[in-house]
């Protein structure tokens, strides 16, 4: 199952900028140096959106659960990244009843499983 709506998914500066790719914020410093590692960078942040925005178009939904905001839903695929490597990621996107857009709430690396969950 693919991202409804995906053609109309919505990636804020914000989250991207002061969050996904910010050494500084406390939840998202880890995931800045994953995503600046594979050549992701603040100040070209439209990249980094329009290769979320992709993944979502591409990835497939791993998960949803219906939320007081909305409906989540989470997407596992590649990303494609300015240094060729494109690693697995999760992004996890929400519904909300009015706007039916989905719009980015996170996203981070998928773990490689262990040679016993093969």
């Amino acid at each position: 199952m693919n991202l409804p709506n995906a053609d109309r998914a919505i990636v804020d500066e914000s989250k991207v900028v002061d969050y996904l790719l910010s050494a500084r914020h406390p939840d998202g410093r880890a995931k800045s140096a994953f995503f600046s590692a594979f050549g992701f960078r603040a100040q070209r942040w439209r990249t980094f959106a329009r290769a979320l925005r992709a993944h979502e178009g591409s990835g497939e939904v791993a998960g949803m659960s219906e939320s007081g905001y909305g409906t989540r839903y989470s997407v596992d695929g590649v990303i494609e990244t300015p240094d060729g490597r494109n690693p697995r990621i999760r992004t996890v996107w929400i519904i909300d009843s009015e706007r039916g857009a989905p719009r980015l709430v996170t996203a981070h690396p998928l773990r490689r499983p262990h040679a016993s969950e093969t």
